[in-house]
């Protein structure tokens, strides 16, 4: 069984630590655990690991956000694996930072990465991986929030919530979603 694993976020160290970048941080972790490097190929800086049977393949699109459909249509295609076996690692405003959600399909809600694969994949029947961000700014200030680094506060706790999501990452891979939202979404 394979997985396709994508973690959003935007390329140049300017974007390194910032909230918008949450699924390249996921993903970073997660190849460090499994020690497994990244490596620049198509669209994307990409790696793979095994994990209980499973090829877990883990993508971070080099194409900056607001394209990030291109990488994952790109790989889920090269890789032949199918739309229920990929995961989306997203930022998302409308959780309380730290908060995590799976869910199997949905809307955008308004996230540029996330409409766009919408467009590439011809719906919103995949599942994505919701990583709070918060939403602590103010009116007209969301791009500057996005963009900028988490707070020292966060930035402590971080390191556990990455593992948590990381956790639910590696059971989506071997006892699939739905079980994986009974467990993990709270």
């Amino acid at each position: 069984m394979k997985y396709l694993i994508a973690g959003l976020g935007n390329i140049g160290p300017e974007y390194e630590l910032t909230r918008h970048n949450i699924g390249f941080l996921v993903l970073d972790q997660l190849a460090d655990q499994h020690k497994t490097n990244f490596t620049t190929d198509r669209l994307a800086e990409k790696a793979e690991f095994k994990y209980k049977g499973r090829s877990i393949h883990l993508i971070k699109p080099t194409t900056y956000m607001n394209l990030s459909g291109k990488a994952v249509a790109y790989w889920l295609q090269e890789l032949k694996i199918p739309k229920e076996n990929l995961l989306v690692i997203v930022d998302d405003l409308a959780l309380p930072f730290g908060s995590l959600r799976m869910r199997t399909k949905g809307s955008s809600a308004g996230h540029n990465g996330l409409k766009n694969i919408e467009q590439l994949l011809s719906g919103q029947d995949y599942s994505r991986l919701r990583f709070g961000i918060g939403n602590d700014f103010g009116k007209g200030q969301q791009v500057d929030f996005v963009l900028s680094n988490f707070s020292q506060e966060e930035f402590k706790q971080l390191p556990e919530v990455i593992g948590k999501a990381n956790e639910m990452i590696l059971s989506f891979c071997t006892i699939g979603a739905e079980r994986t939202m009974n467990h993990f979404n709270n």
